[in-house]
């Protein structure tokens, strides 16, 4: 057996070991990359290779837009927006069958799009709407259903701190601007399929539809959600007209959500302390996840695993469609059981290469896999979102299960979708002029 097999054979099993016996993810990551580069130390000049690279990954301009877009969101979600989207929302489509569930969809889908946040956006929305929908005859398991799924839209509408990821992950070859682009037809896609579940399962249940508002109810409540739908239209606007780069557009949805939280007369100055403390943990993990997680995909390239995995996978299977399938099994497993930051570090540089010998562009495989994570982290045993949306509709994860299957069904239909139609994830990049 080769030097290189027996690195990649204890590179992964002491990864794989230490994730199944609770060891944080981000440690996982640094201890097996550690591991394995101590059993190469006689090809490389020393340990401290491992440090070396961990600092120059997060050494990146790009980057620093993840902690603003974090700040952002934390602010937005004090600052009153939420509940403005929430009654533009019921305005527009809350007399449908299964009204309010349409109303966290839309929601949710708005906010997260807004903050770029998944977990603020079922925070907010969840906890406004949770007992309302409840008082409708929604159970609440149902209503947390709901909310988890919906609110994973915000990572595909952009901004979303994901695709920044993905876009350093790639090695340049799919920028920001044209990933924040691509990603709405495919976020919109899964709130409809979303939507069409929810009304499958009022008329089903003959749940109630709220009161018809008139026109002016409508344009007064879109007034006051106004200014919060601007912020998408300055930061993605921004970033593909050239304006500025996505950095300079995160600092400046951090000003902007500062001005509307005041405005909107919700936002104080004795918030700003709990939501820096709270920003600076969630930027501290994120970036010790970010700095592992770009040692171990350096090891990949060392060992050259993604070259050996894209010969191998086209020797072995021969139909393209075939290897994205299995590719994107492969991608709903890793899903249920890794958070989406180090998922996306670590999978893209080694699927990249293989996706691209079919002749995939990188912007479509990164909806891919973003798709695919979004799917995992509504799924047990760890998904985050499962966890947060349960949590706050205050019901237990065992009684979401049900409710949540055909809710995920829907999204792995449009997942297959956006893998076998690339236009659906290229087209609006191209009328941009983003990708060729």
């Amino acid at each position: 057996m080769s030097i290189e097999t027996i690195s990649i054979l204890v590179l992964f099993l002491s990864f794989f070991a230490l994730l199944a016996y609770g060891v944080p993810v981000a440690y996982a990551i640094g201890i097996s990359s550690t591991l394995t580069l101590v059993l190469n130390m006689i090809f490389m000049p020393s340990i401290t290779t491992i440090s070396q690279r961990m600092t120059t990954g997060i050494d990146n301009f790009a980057l620093l837009a993840i902690p603003f877009f974090i700040l952002a969101g934390e602010i937005m979600n004090r600052g009153g927006i939420a509940d403005r989207l929430i009654a533009f929302a019921k305005s527009l489509i809350g007399s449908f069958p299964g009204g309010l569930a349409f109303v966290n969809v839309i929601s949710a889908m708005l906010f997260g799009a807004i903050s770029g946040s998944a977990i603020a956006a079922a925070s907010a929305i969840g906890s406004t709407l949770t007992e309302k929908m409840e008082e409708e005859g929604y159970p609440r398991e149902y209503s947390a259903a709901v909310n988890m799924t919906s609110s994973t839209t915000g990572l595909l509408i952009p901004p979303s701190n994901v695709l920044i990821i993905f876009a350093l992950a790639s090695g340049g070859t799919a920028s920001v601007a044209a990933l924040f682009i691509a990603g709405y037809i495919p976020g919109i896609l899964v709130g409809l399929a979303i939507m069409v579940m929810v009304y499958i399962y009022a008329m089903r249940k003959g749940l109630p539809r709220a009161p018809r508002v008139g026109f002016k109810q409508v344009f007064r409540d879109f007034g006051k959600a106004f200014l919060s739908l601007t912020l998408l239209i300055v930061v993605v606007g921004g970033i593909v007209g050239g304006v500025f780069t996505a950095t300079e557009a995160a600092a400046i949805a951090v000003v902007y959500a500062i001005l509307l939280g005041f405005y909107n007369k919700q936002l104080k100055f004795s918030d700003f302390r709990p939501i820096l403390l709270k920003s600076a943990k969630t930027t501290a993990i994120v970036m010790f996840l970010i700095s592992t997680s770009m040692a171990m995909s350096w090891l990949f390239s060392f060992e050259s695993i993604p070259q050996n995995l894209t010969g191998f996978l086209l020797e072995s299977v021969k139909n393209p469609l075939l290897v994205l399938l299995f590719i994107n099994i492969t991608l709903l497993v890793v899903g249920t059981f890794m958070d989406m930051t180090p998922a996306v570090l670590i999978f893209t540089p080694i699927f990249l290469p293989v996706v691209m010998a079919l002749d995939m562009h990188p912007v479509q495989f990164g909806m891919i896999i973003v798709l695919n994570l979004c799917i995992g982290v509504c799924t047990p045993p760890v998904g985050t979102m499962l966890f947060v949306g349960s949590g706050v509709a205050n019901v237990s994860v065992t009684k979401v299960i049900r409710p949540l299957l055909p809710l995920l069904g829907a999204m792995v239909l449009v997942l297959l979708l956006l893998t076998y139609v690339p236009e659906l994830s290229l087209w609006m990049p191209r009328v941009f002029g983003l990708i060729d």
